[in-house]
């Protein structure tokens, strides 16, 4: 029996009320393998209706229940991890082990902000007068929208929901059409734990018109979106053009400083599951590798050496390390990279092939040789490509790490200090991690600067996006 996924609105779930559903696609076999309703305006002005009660609910629900109800909810995604894994790895297309470690994750984010509700404090400010008190109190935006990408179906949702919750806002979700069936079973999880109805909302359908639509109408106060730094820019700015608080987390081009003193061992194991991980279809994933040139042929054999040791295959087998891209649109992109870049003198020095003809599987590719006048150099890859470039200087390659108008994450591995803290310093990013892979634990920001974006989906930083402060100030009326 295919695969059915509804729109959850008010606390129900329905078919939409055009009962139009788009297909959904198993990236490892090219089949259809479900449906995802298609939301009308008629399901969204349903769906605004009920977060505007919903909000006038949840606003007025102590923090210590909003707390209880969402520790409650991170309980059951990760009781029923197993089952909601398998959905992950049949639409999104990652490895087992990939999608429990993201919902492992996403249940983790969940749990840091229900703790964090409690703690969304005011401040007192000292008066000038006696007869004067002064105070700042924190209060709920209102009702926000949030859009997330089918890369991290879960975990995207939860950054978003998280923060919206733990401050007291209602919020709805355009999940992605991609992968629909995981996020369904987690807004299950909200559901059953005691959400109030219109609180939580999940729309599917066209993307632009539901944005269109949403991100403009006045009962929205708050947008958040993953994605792509041109939808992002344009969001963002119908966004203020409502005067509507926007938090932004943009595509990058991480790059990777790798100087002569690092681990080099370690650091190609750390990197190659950073680089590697869900295809490399990740917005954080290292893609420029700047190395020391001392050191920089025996990086690139060590990264070899260790790519031939990935599994290529369906994700439901245990033994895969490296899925399937997302589509045949995006692997036909990523060998249009590569042939530009072989085409103006770049060396293929792994990989660079599509495998098989079922489903849109690309060998793990490493180039060396390339030059800013390569089209990989300068776009987002959003695949299994990585990319070597010498250096001689730190300043040389801290240069090149700033060239792009991306700042999302940077990465360095250094045994010198005083050049850890130079690069920590001087590299333009929203995020750094320095001989390890530090990034994306709930308790820290989580965010791109530049075209990366703007705001934070993580740390304290998170919740702020969805409170007012209110400045309260009083005299003594005797």
């Amino acid at each position: 029996m295919m695969l059915q996924s509804h729109l959850f609105i008010d606390g129900h779930w329905i078919p939409g009320s055009e009962e139009r559903y788009l297909d959904v696609i198993n990236p490892a076999n090219g089949e259809v393998e479900g449906r995802v309703a298609h939301a009308s305006r008629y399901d969204m002005d349903r769906a605004l209706a009920a977060a505007e009660r919903g909000f006038k609910v949840w606003k007025e629900t102590s923090v210590f229940e909003r707390s209880k109800i969402m520790r409650g909810a991170a309980t059951l995604l990760r009781q029923r991890s197993e089952e909601i894994a398998t959905l992950l790895v049949a639409q999104a297309g990652k490895p087992l082990a990939e999608a429990r470690l993201e919902l492992a994750s996403a249940a983790d984010v969940l749990d840091w902000f229900s703790e964090e509700a409690r703690r969304a404090y005011g401040r007192v400010i000292s008066p000038r007068s006696s007869a004067v008190s002064q105070q700042v109190i924190k209060e709920p935006i209102g009702p926000a929208v949030g859009f997330t990408p089918w890369n991290f179906p879960v975990a995207q949702i939860v950054r978003k929901v998280g923060p919206a919750l733990a401050a007291g806002c209602s919020i709805i979700i355009k999940g992605p059409e991609e992968a629909p069936a995981a996020p369904v079973e987690f807004f299950r999880c909200l559901h059953d734990a005691g959400v109030p109805a219109g609180v939580v909302g999940l729309l599917f359908g066209t993307p632009a018109e539901i944005s269109g639509y949403l991100v403009p109408h006045p009962t929205i106060r708050k947008v958040s979106f993953t994605g792509s730094v041109p939808v992002g820019k344009h969001l963002a700015s119908v966004a203020g053009a409502h005067m509507k608080r926007a938090t932004m987390e943009l595509g990058g081009h991480a790059p990777v400083i790798i100087c002569a003193d690092a681990n080099l061992e370690l650091a190609a194991d750390v990197l190659l599951t950073t680089k590697f991980r869900h295809a490399g279809q990740a917005c954080v994933a290292p893609t420029r590798f700047l190395i020391e040139r001392s050191v920089y042929s025996k990086f690139i054999q060590l990264y070899k050496a260790r790519c031939e040791n990935l599994v290529i295959g369906d994700g439901r087998d245990p033994a895969t390390t490296l899925g399937p891209l997302n589509s045949e649109r995006r692997l036909a992109t990523l060998q249009s990279l590569i042939e530009d870049a072989v085409s103006k003198g770049a060396t293929l020095e792994h990989g660079g092939r599509r495998v098989g003809t079922k489903g849109f599987f690309l060998e793990p590719t490493i180039l060396s040789g390339v030059t800013p006048d390569m089209r990989v150099m300068n776009e987002e890859p959003f695949g299994p490509l990585a990319l070597m470039v010498p250096f001689d200087s730190l300043d040389e390659a801290i240069d090149e790490a700033n060239r792009l108008p991306f700042g999302l994450a940077a990465y360095a591995w250094t045994a010198d200090l005083r050049a850890a803290n130079k690069i920590s310093r001087s590299v333009e990013s929203g995020m750094i991690s320095t001989n390890h892979f530090g990034l994306a634990i709930p308790e820290t920001p989580y965010g791109g600067i530049k075209d990366s974006g703007i705001g934070s989906e993580g740390g304290l930083e998170a919740i702020e996006a969805y409170l007012n402060s209110k400045f309260v100030t009083q005299m003594d009326p005797a």
